[in-house]
């Protein structure tokens, strides 16, 4: 993670985190607001006047922007897309970005993740990691001294935690790997009896422990441990509350280094408390 982070503008939780994000990594920030580009036909006067419109539009975000920031060093620029995704993922390219920060829908409930479109349009697709911020960031990112990660030995995960224990070891915080394990009936439904789902269970807390020991001890530099929670997956990751962001992986299948949103990860971005970065796949 050594190019600028981009922080898509307006929203002062992703300001905020992508601040984080480029502080902790001193590498530069760039805040982008995307504003539409000019039809390729049929412009016209009515066309080109709400062109302008727009990108003067974007011009009163960006100096929003500069207020929520309060002076720290970032560039500023105004992006012509035909949509915000697009402009994004193509300034992300151009500049070989580490990361972007998006913030959540505008109907967001305060302080919950619920990307709105640009948010889950980069998260198709894009090359880099993907951080989406609750509208209303508090605590602050770094506070809680904790990165966290949606651990399952998969390249996915790895790749996850690949990412995290660098920002980790950046930040002097503790590595915490979580992975959920189903109860109940959730965990292998078509077993009948009690007996064997219990066996089930105990077999697959077995093999999670020794994932995530080596998964710990793989990363030296950092402070690491690890939990295993027991519940729904998506919810018992959604309501962690005690980490400063939560790194997951992308679908198991999909273009190698891009971000392809899995069930679980799709899910979670929209209800989790915390900021969550997903992480493409490393090849």
């Amino acid at each position: 993670m050594t190019g600028p982070v981009i922080a898509g503008a307006p929203g002062a939780g992703a300001l905020t985190l992508g601040r984080w994000a480029a502080s902790v990594q001193d590498v530069p920030l760039i805040v982008a607001v995307v504003h539409p580009a000019p039809a390729a036909l049929g412009s016209g006067r009515v066309d080109a006047e709400w062109v302008a419109d727009r990108h003067s539009a974007a011009e009163s975000i960006l100096d929003d922007a500069r207020k929520v920031l309060s002076g720290s060093p970032a560039e500023y620029r105004s992006v012509a897309s035909s949509s915000a995704a697009h402009g994004l993922h193509d300034l992300a390219e151009e500049v070989g970005a580490s990361l972007i920060v998006v913030g959540s829908g505008k109907d967001a409930p305060r302080e919950r993740l619920y990307p709105g479109s640009t948010a889950e349009r980069l998260l198709s697709g894009s090359i880099c990691p993907i951080a989406v911020a609750p509208a209303e960031l508090s605590p602050a990112p770094g506070s809680l001294g904790v990165i966290g990660v949606a651990y399952v030995d998969t390249p996915d995960g790895r790749a996850a935690l690949a990412e995290a224990a660098r920002l980790a070891a950046r930040t002097g915080a503790r590595l915490r790997l979580y992975t959920v394990v189903a109860t109940g009936d959730a965990a292998k439904p078509f077993l009948i009896g009690q007996d064997a789902e219990r066996a089930f269970l105990e077999t697959a807390r077995e093999t999670y422990e020794r994932s995530l020991e080596s998964a710990a001890a793989s990363v030296p530099a950092c402070d690491a441990d690890w939990r295993i929670v027991p519940g729904d997956v998506v919810d018992t990751l959604a309501d962690l509350d005690e980490v400063d962001v939560l790194f997951c992986g992308s679908r198991g299948y999909g273009p190698a280094r891009r971000v392809l949103l899995g069930g679980v990860s799709a899910r979670l971005i929209r209800r989790a408390r915390r900021p969550v970065v997903v992480v493409p796949r490393s090849g």
